[in-house]
């Protein structure tokens, strides 16, 4: 699967990275596993690392399928849930902007690009200096 997640929940994180290919079918199914996971919460912010995106699924209306289902989880909190996306390449920046794109109209979400780790940290106001500095366990 070219994603993967780890939960901070002293940070109230989330921290999501996309590499290779990306698609749908796979998003949905870590999703799934991100919904179910005990750590979840509602009100925890999102860290989308699409840095080492290849290429992604560009299916706009099977994406916005796919954000209906994941806005079913993220809806409970009681303040909108904040989505920081790092795309620091083209191939990224034009996920992102689809990606947020198919977020528009919803109050209970905040999506965010940011272009450097550094904008993506201060966005969620982490205090870290980088990515790096995340006790990261990644697949």
């Amino acid at each position: 699967m070219p994603l993967n997640y780890q939960i901070f929940p002293g940070l109230g994180l989330v921290y999501v990275r996309y590499w290779g290919v990306a698609n749908l079918t796979e998003t949905m199914a870590t999703f799934g596993q991100y919904a179910a996971d005990p750590l979840a919460s509602p009100d925890q912010k999102h860290l989308v690392d699409l840095s080492a995106v290849e290429d992604y699924d560009q299916d706009f209306a099977h994406l916005m399928q796919v954000q209906a289902q994941k806005a079913d989880t993220v809806v409970p909190g009681q303040a909108p849930t904040l989505m920081v996306y790092h795309a620091p390449t083209p191939v990224s920046l034009r996920m992102a902007r689809s990606i947020l794109r198919s977020w528009e109209g919803l109050d209970h979400v905040i999506g965010m690009v940011a272009q450097t780790e550094e904008q993506a940290i201060d966005m969620l106001g982490l205090g870290l200096t980088r990515f790096a500095d995340l006790p990261l366990k990644m697949a």
